[in-house]
C-alpha cells in the first residue's frame, strides 16, 4: 500500500455524534479529541510523515458561548496533554492559525507545546486552531508585502514558492490526500492554497467513529486515483 506523505483531516461530526446518542455535543468533542490522539499513533504505525487537522476556524467563534468555552477548556487539556503525546510518538507539533485570539494561557501553552517538540521528526503534526485559510493568505500576503515595501524582496521576483513561504505551512509539503468526516462534501475554508493538486476523500463516518479500519479504506481509495499533479500521464 502506498502510503501519502501528508494526510489532511477536516475533523467533522463531533456534535452530530453525540446529539445522535442523546449526549450534549461537548461529549462529542471530548470523544473526537481522545480519537484525534489514537489516529495520531496510526498515522506513525502507517508511516505517514505529516499529518495536519482542522480543530478550530475562525468561523467557530459564532457557534454558542456554552460551546466555545468548552472547546476552550478541552484546548487547555489537550495542549498541556499534548506534550506527552509528542514524547511518545517523536512527534514535531506545530499550530497553524492565528493564535493571538485566544486567551494567554493558551498562547503560552501553544508556544511550550511548539518548543519541546521541536526536534521530533517521526510524526510532523499540525493544528489548524483559529484557522481559516483566506485569513491565512491575507496575513501572509500583509507580510510580504511589508517586506516588498521595505525593499527586502524584489517584487519581480515574487512566484508561488516566495507565497509559500509566508503561509502558516511554510516549510511544510502540500497533503497528498484530504479527509473529510461525517458527510459533507466541502472544504470550509481550509487550506485553499495548499490543497491545489490534493486527492479528496469523504466519509458519512462521524470523527469519532473514524479509526484506522476507516483510516486504511481512505488510503486505499488514494491509491486507485490517477495522481497526475495537473499534468498529462504518459502512456504505459
Amino acid at each position: 500500500m502506498n502510503v501519502p506523505n501528508h494526510i489532511a483531516i477536516i475533523l467533522d461530526g463531533n456534535g452530530r455524534w453525540a446529539k445522535a446518542k442523546g449526549m450534549p455535543r461537548s461529549y462529542g468533542h471530548v470523544k473526537g479529541c481522545a480519537n484525534l490522539e489514537t489516529i495520531c499513533d496510526d498515522m506513525k504505525e502507517l508511516g505517514v510523515k505529516y499529518l495536519t487537522v482542522y480543530a478550530f476556524s475562525t468561523e467557530n467563534w459564532k457557534r454558542s458561548r456554552e460551546e466555545v468555552e468548552g472547546l476552550m477548556k478541552l484546548f487547555r487539556n489537550y495542549l498541556k496533554k499534548c506534550i506527552k503525546i509528542s514524547e511518545k510518538n517523536q512527534m514535531r507539533v506545530k499550530i497553524i492559525g492565528d493564535i493571538t485570539a485566544f486567551d494567554e494561557d493558551i498562547q503560552q501553552k501553544i508556544v511550550e507545546l511548539e518548543e519541546f517538540s521541536k526536534d521530533y521528526t517521526e510524526l510532523h503534526f499540525q493544528i489548524a486552531l483559529n484557522y481559516g485559510s483566506r485569513d491565512e493568505i491575507v496575513r501572509g500576503i500583509r507580510r510580504l508585502a511589508q517586506d516588498a515595501a521595505e525593499g527586502k524582496i524584489d517584487p519581480k521576483e515574487i512566484d508561488e514558492e516566495q507565497i509559500g513561504n509566508y503561509l502558516d505551512t511554510a516549510g511544510i509539503p502540500d497533503p497528498d490526500l484530504l479527509i473529510r468526516t461525517s458527510g459533507e462534501q466541502r472544504l470550509s475554508n481550509f487550506l485553499l492554497w495548499q490543497l491545489a493538486y490534493t486527492e479528496f476523500y469523504f466519509t458519512d463516518v462521524p470523527w469519532p467513529d473514524f479509526h484506522k479500519p476507516e483510516l486504511i479504506q481512505a488510503i486505499e481509495a488514494y491509491n486507485h486515483r490517477d495522481r497526475r499533479y495537473g499534468g498529462v500521464k504518459e502512456e504505459s
